[in-house]
Parts: structure tokens; sequence; C-alpha cells
């Protein structure tokens, strides 16, 4: 088996490097699966960076948190897989062509699915779904703000709000990305650098200051949204992009009782009930079927080209994922 490993931090290009072992086995309960595709977010990047802060991470490491594959080995006492089913792993680790998975580490992919679109289903619109369910009380007819909205979180969230009714303003840094993210449903989209002027643009593009703001990149821009909500509105912040810390004015926090809350899908699922996640799970898998789920990919490198799916993925200007394919279905 080949997967990717980095043994300190640094750029992804200059640290990551490809490791051949032996085809593992699969344990009492375990099943083996041989991954198809592998999807590349920037929180991987940023892990390997060693700029994701979330928590110590014991090196070597394998990143990767998405991952669609094939059962082809079964261990004893396995009751709910076999070989031929194909699964989407829950957990970390998954740039690699291979995988050993406790059985209900390795939950069904839905049926028929596209398996590119499958690899995709969970991370980023599991959490675009509940940052728009879980955070504020949000009715049809509010107005939610949020930037970095032509990333693949920000254009679920656009999709999921224009189906629930509440409206959008959108603020990106590159026309290019306008019309797609008019064609999802956006209410207002605003070409900005999240500087002083973006509080007033925003009020103005939604009639009034939004209850909610969503923020991927930190530093000035988590202020930036702080300014532009209402008084104790909410900024969630889920993402730091800029790889700075999260600045928010005192006037904001301390005379209008801004609110900033923190989302990270991984505790999510480790505090949510078991009846939560089945119904997340549910609920994605509809709309993957639906193809309310539907991600541009812009291109899908074999595991042994993984320095250059990585240069790709830190391109500017990009306007689909980049995925890795396991070797041995490239």
């Amino acid at each position: 088996m080949k997967k990717a490993i980095f043994r300190r931090h640094g750029a992804p290009t200059e640290v990551i490097e490809l490791v051949d072992e032996p085809d593992p086995q699969p344990g009492p309960k375990e099943v083996r699966v041989r991954t198809r595709f592998m999807t590349i977010n920037p929180a991987d990047l940023l892990s390997i960076e060693g700029r994701y802060g979330a928590e110590p991470m014991d090196l070597p490491a394998t990143p990767g948190v998405g991952a669609y594959g094939i059962v082809d080995a079964v261990g004893p006492e396995v009751t709910r897989l076999a070989v031929g089913d194909a699964v989407l792993p829950v957990g970390g680790g998954f740039w690699a062509d291979t995988l050993i998975l406790h059985e209900r580490m390795a939950p069904k992919a839905p049926v028929g699915a596209d398996p590119q679109q499958a690899a995709l289903m969970r991370a980023n619109p599991g959490t675009a779904w509940l940052l728009l369910t879980d955070m504020v009380a949000l009715s049809e007819g509010d107005w939610i703000v949020q930037n970095a909205a032509n990333s693949n979180v920000g254009r679920m969230v656009i999709r999921f709000a224009r189906e629930r009714g509440i409206r959008t303003v959108n603020v990106v840094r590159r026309d290019d990305v306008v019309g797609a993210l008019k064609d999802d449903g956006a209410d207002a989209v605003i070409v900005s650098d999240g500087g002083d002027e973006l509080a007033q643009s925003v009020r103005e593009a939604a009639g009034a200051p939004p209850k909610l703001a969503l923020d991927a990149i930190g530093g000035a821009s988590t202020g930036a949204l702080a300014a532009a909500v209402a008084d104790r509105g909410t900024v969630v912040t889920y993402g730091l992009l800029s790889g700075e810390d999260h600045r928010v004015a005192a006037r904001d926090m301390v005379f209008r009782d801004v609110r900033l809350r923190g989302f990270w899908l991984f505790d999510w699922y480790r505090t949510a009930t078991p009846e939560k996640m089945r119904d997340l799970h549910t609920f994605l898998e509809d709309k993957l079927a639906a193809g309310v789920l539907h991600t541009e990919i812009d291109a899908a490198y074999p595991l042994d080209r993984i320095h250059d799916a990585l240069s790709h993925a830190a391109r500017g200007g990009r306007n689909g994922k980049i995925m890795l394919t396991g070797d041995k279905d490239a």
C-alpha cells in the first residue's frame, strides 16, 4: 500500500512524502478499504503547515478527512459490510490507497452516487448545514453574511439558505465568481478585501444588519464581519484561511454585544448524539441524490502525483476542488 505522510510541519509540497508499506489485513470487526477518491481541504493543508491549531498531532501523520472507497476484505465478526461495498470512511488519515477501518467507521455510500461527489458529501456540506441550523435561530426572510463565499462551504451555505428562504450577502475577492454564486441563489455578492467599508456595503445590500455572519478567514476579516452584523448579532468562525488570530473591535463586542463563536465539524461529531448524526447523514444523502451537493472538480491526481496535486490546490483563482485518486484504481 501507499500513503502520504509528513514527519514535520511545513509547506505541504516540501514535507509530504509517499511511503510504501505491506498491505494490512483486517482484524475482528474491521474491513480493508481500497480508496478510489480522497479530498484535499484547506484544513488538511493548514494541519500540515502546523497552523490549524486544533490539537497536537503525533508525527509522522497522514492527512485527509474525506474519501470514497470499496471494501476488498473483511475481518472476523463483520456483520454489516461485504466485499464490494462502497463506503465513505469516517475519521482521518485518508491520503492512502488502502485503509483499515472498524466497520462502524465505514458507513455505506449512497447507492448510485457519483464516487467523487460522495467523497465530498460529509465535510463541507455538513459544516454548511450546521452553520445555518445550529448557531442562531433563523427564520424565512432573515439575512446572513459570509466571507470566502466562493469556497465549497460558502456555496453550500448559499444553496441551503435559498431552500430555507434565508437571504445571503456573500463577500468574495474576485469578480469572476459572482455569476456562479448568483446561479447558486446568492441574493447579493460584494467584491471586497474586507476593509473598513465592508460593514456599510453589507448593510446597504441587505437593507438591514444581518443577524448572523460566517467567517472562514480570521484575522481582520472577523472584525469586518462583526462590524457588519446587527447589535447582539453573532459571528461564527469556522476557518482560518488567513492563518491569523481572529480580531474583533471592543466597540462591537463590548458596546454592541456582538457574540463570537467557533465551529469545528470534528468536535460536533465528538459530541453529537447518534440520532443527530443519523439525521445529518440522511439529509446530506438526500441532497446528494437531488444534485444540491454537486461540487465542481478542477482536477484529480493519482496519489503518485501528490506533489502536483498539492501545488494545484495552493493556486489562487481555482473554481473547483482538487482530489486524489487511489493508485490501484487510477
